[in-house]
C-alpha cells in the first residue's frame, strides 16, 4: 500500500525555510536501539523534556524547489535556494541518528543541528522510502543516545505522550508539545501500522520523538492529516517498526523484504476502515515462486502461516517475521475450492 495514494488527505511533516562509505555496527548494537520499559516512576514533564531534548537535533539542507509536498510553506532565500529542515533523534554516542526518509531523501548539504545550537554536516545516509525511516550520521562521539520502546508494552490509548521537534524554524528547535495517545495500530496510508496522538505536531516535527512518561521513545513523529477543521491527528512511526528497519540498515545499507509475489486489493469494507473477515484479492502474481505455487489471478488469500489476513498492511507486519527464501503455508479460495499452498517468499 503505497503513502501516496492517501495524499490528500495526509501532510508529511517535513518544513521549508528560506535561508554523504557504509559504516557497519555490530547485530548487537542495532538490536540495543529498542530496550525494555522500564519499571520507574513516571516523571514530571519538565524532567523528561530536559532528559531526552539533548538527544533531539534539528536537521537542514538544500533541496530542488519543486521536491517539497503540496502543503509545505515554501520560501526561497534571495540567491533562489530553497532550505528544507527536519528533525531527528540520537541513536548512537557515536552520531547515528534517526529520522525519517522524507525528510533527507532529496536533501543535500546536510548538517545536523544540537539542542546547544552546535553543527556538524551528515557524512552518511541510509534511507528506506517504505517505512519513512532514515539512518544518518555525524563524525562526533559522545552524544546522548534516546531510549526506544516498544508501543506494544504497556502502551494505552489514553497515555500522556510528548513530542519534541523543530517545527516551522529552525529558531524553533527542540520545541515540545504534549498530549495523548489517540489511537494504536492505525492505517492512514502507511505500509505499516502507526500510532495516533493528540500532540501538536507541525511541519518539521518530521523525524523527531514521541515520548511517553518514562522518557522512553515510542515511535518516531511522521505525518498529520492536514485538512480544514481538523486539529491536532498526528501520525507516528512505533519503535518495532523503527527497529525492523534500523537492524537492516546497520546490517546490509537497505531493508529486504520478504514477499508473497503478488498484488492484493482489500475488500471496499477493510478499505473503508470498517472491522471485516473478507479475505484479499489476488490482482496480479508477478514472480515465478507464487506461478510456480498454483496462485492465480482471482484467488482470495485468507490465511498466511496460519494468521487469518484482512488488510494489506497485517500482511506487511507479518512479513517483518520472514525473510526471502523461506517457506510459508497460504490458505486461499481458488476455482470455487478451498486449497492450501506452500509459497517460497520473495524479495521484494
Amino acid at each position: 500500500m503505497k503513502k501516496s495514494s492517501k495524499k490528500a488527505a495526509y501532510m508529511l511533516l517535513s518544513g521549508v525555510i528560506g535561508l554523504g562509505s557504509l559504516g557497519i555496527m555490530p547485530v548487537s548494537e542495532a538490536q540495543a536501539a529498542t530496550v525494555k520499559s522500564s519499571q520507574s516512576t513516571p516523571k514530571t514533564i519538565p524532567q523528561i523534556i530536559a532528559q531526552v531534548s539533548p538527544s533531539v537535533v534539528g536537521i537542514v539542507g538544500q533541496v530542488p524547489a519543486d521536491y517539497m509536498d503540496e502543503w509545505a510553506d515554501a520560501e526561497n532565500s534571495e540567491d533562489g535556494t530553497q532550505f528544507a529542515h527536519g528533525s531527528g533523534v540520537v541513536i548512537r554516542s557515536n552520531g547515528w541518528i534517526v529520522t525519517n526518509a522524507h525528510v533527507v531523501d532529496q536533501m543535500e548539504n546536510m548538517r545536523v543541528v544540537t539542542s546547544e545550537g552546535k553543527t556538524y554536516p551528515v557524512r552518511e545516509v541510509y534511507s528506506d522510502s517504505l517505512s519513512d525511516i532514515a539512518l544518518i550520521r555525524i563524525n562526533v562521539t559522545g552524544f546522548k543516545p534516546a531510549r526506544f520502546v516498544s508501543a506494544t508494552t504497556k502502551t494505552r490509548v489514553g497515555d500522556p505522550v510528548i513530542a519534541i521537534g523543530t517545527p516551522v524554524s529552525l529558531t524553533l528547535r527542540n520545541s515540545a508539545t504534549t498530549g495523548i495517545i489517540s489511537g494504536l495500530n492505525r492505517a492512514a496510508g502507511a505500509a505499516y501500522r502507526l500510532i495516533q496522538t493528540d500532540a501538536t505536531i507541525n511541519p518539521g516535527n518530521s523525524g523527531g520523538p514521541l515520548i511517553n512518561m518514562r522518557g522512553e521513545i515510542l515511535g518516531i513523529n511522521s505525518m498529520k492529516i492536514a485538512a480544514v477543521d481538523i486539529d491536532n491527528t498526528g501520525f507516528t512511526i512505533p519503535a518495532d517498526t523503527v527497529q525492523y528497519v534500523l537492524k537492516q540498515l546497520f546490517e546490509q545499507g537497505e531493508v529486504i523484504r520478504a514477499g508473497l509475489g503478488v498484488e492484493l486489493e482489500e475488500s471496499l469494507a477493510a478499505s473503508a476502515g470498517l472491522p471485516s473477515d473478507d479475505p484479499l484479492t489476488v490482482m496480479d502474481v508477478y514472480t515465478n515462486r507464487a506461478k510456480k505455487a498454483g496462485i492465480q489471478e482471482g484467488d482470495l488469500l485468507y490465511s498466511v502461516a496460519g494468521h487469518r489476513i484482512h488488510t494489506v498492511i497485517e500482511l506487511n507486519e507479518l512479513m517483518k517475521k520472514y525473510k526471502p527464501g523461506q517457506t510459508v503455508r497460504v490458505f486461499m479460495q481458488s476455482g470455487g475450492d478451498i486449497v492450501e499452498r506452500k509459497l517460497v517468499l520473495s524479495k521484494e
